[in-house]
């Protein structure tokens, strides 16, 4: 006959269930109310829910009751749900932002280790939305911590070409954001009712932007995407001024007329003095099933063209990332949330997208700009 459970193996257990949104455990985030363990080995687990709303309660209630049920001794579970109070939803954004209850972009600080990498194109149509959601799903498969903030406020589309399900969450002024195929995701789409259209100026797109970087909990991440809208307006210059440190990704086609516009929009870093990482051609070809010819549908050399001309301009390298080929799957799997880099990840297309995605962030984060908590020592 097993021996009844103890509290402090139900609590090592609930330690291996994390929060859905947040990816910290439910322990760490003072979520876990009570523990109460019956002679018989039945255990009684009260949680908290961050807000009575919760989008995410159907999965925790599943993974507490999963968890405890492998202890040893545990007879049953049952799952009862709370809603911290509003002074427990101050004391865990206190805690998400690690002691201070200012917001601030974490982005910008020194010490920040993301990646930031701000895809812009010169004009629209060029499948710039499609590039950045396939480079996001392709570095989270890649074992990266990736976010994607959908700054194309006017044609916000990430989150159906993700496949996102559910609305963010809040938590006092914190937002909690959804995640799709281990990518967290925001955008202004979550905020508007159908298809409503967004009519804004530059101050009220300049607070969006701060506020998708500020009062969002990103947690640790490894890469921050950016969906820029098309162009060189008030989105671009924000996110100069925001995130100095972003590197600029230019998407274009191989057109000649699409090139020129697509290397104004990477040469507005002579400007705000950040980094152009590369160019990255999309449609470069059409290769028919079957067959081993490729059709440039949109003509040859846009892509090398701009990275040439913006090599020129800006007085670095600035390499073609990459050609990617037209694939009506790549069209497909954005209408139905599902990248190609996951659904066919050695197809042309999928290959190609997944060789930018290592290019760009294949190397471990090192100790460069990290705290480690040493002081000099004099002799």
């Amino acid at each position: 006959m097993s021996s009844t459970p103890t509290t402090e193996q139900v609590n090592a257990a609930l330690a291996t269930v994390q929060d859905p949104e947040i990816r910290r455990p439910i322990t760490d985030l003072d979520m876990v109310k009570s523990v109460e363990i019956g002679d018989d080995g039945a255990v009684h687990v009260g949680i908290y829910l961050t807000v009575a709303g919760c989008p995410m309660k159907g999965r925790i209630e599943k993974d507490v009751t999963e968890a405890v049920a492998k202890v040893g001794g545990v007879t049953g579970v049952k799952v009862e749900l709370d809603v911290m109070s509003e002074e427990q939803r101050k004391q865990l954004q206190t805690k998400l932002r690690g002691g201070q209850a200012e917001k601030e972009i974490p982005f910008a600080k020194p010490s920040s280790l993301t990646k930031v990498f701000a895809v812009a194109s010169g004009k629209g149509g060029v499948g710039k939305s499609s590039i950045t959601v396939n480079l996001a799903a392709a570095m989270a498969a890649q074992g990266k911590k990736v976010g994607v903030v959908d700054a194309d406020i006017y044609g916000h589309s990430v989150p159906r070409m993700l496949g996102v399900e559910h609305a963010p969450t809040k938590v006092e002024d914190m937002i909690m954001p959804p995640t799709a195929h281990d990518v967290k995701v925001i955008s202004v789409g979550m905020f508007t009712q159908g298809n409503q259209p967004v009519v804004w100026r530059g101050p009220m797109l300049h607070r969006a932007l701060q506020q998708f970087l500020a009062d969002v909990f990103w947690g640790d991440l490894d890469v921050l995407l950016m969906d820029l809208p098309p162009g060189t307006g008030d989105i671009a210059i924000s996110v100069a001024q925001m995130l100095p440190g972003a590197e600029i990704l230019v998407v274009t086609t191989p057109q000649q007329a699409a090139a020129e516009v697509a290397e104004r929009a990477g040469a507005i870093s002579a400007q705000t003095h950040q980094r152009v990482a590369g160019v990255i051609e999309n449609m470069s070809y059409f290769t028919a099933p079957g067959s081993d010819e490729k059709t440039y549908l949109f003509g040859e050399g846009g892509g090398r063209t701009v990275a040439d001309g913006l090599t020129k301009a800006l007085g670095a390298e600035v390499p073609l990332l990459g050609q990617v080929p037209l694939d009506v799957r790549l069209r497909e799997g954005g209408d139905e949330g599902k990248p190609l880099v996951l659904t066919d990840p050695d197809s042309e297309a999928g290959g190609v997208l997944r060789g930018i995605a290592e290019r760009l962030v294949g190397k471990p984060r090192g100790l460069s700009g990290m705290q480690l908590g040493i002081s000099p020592t004099r002799k």
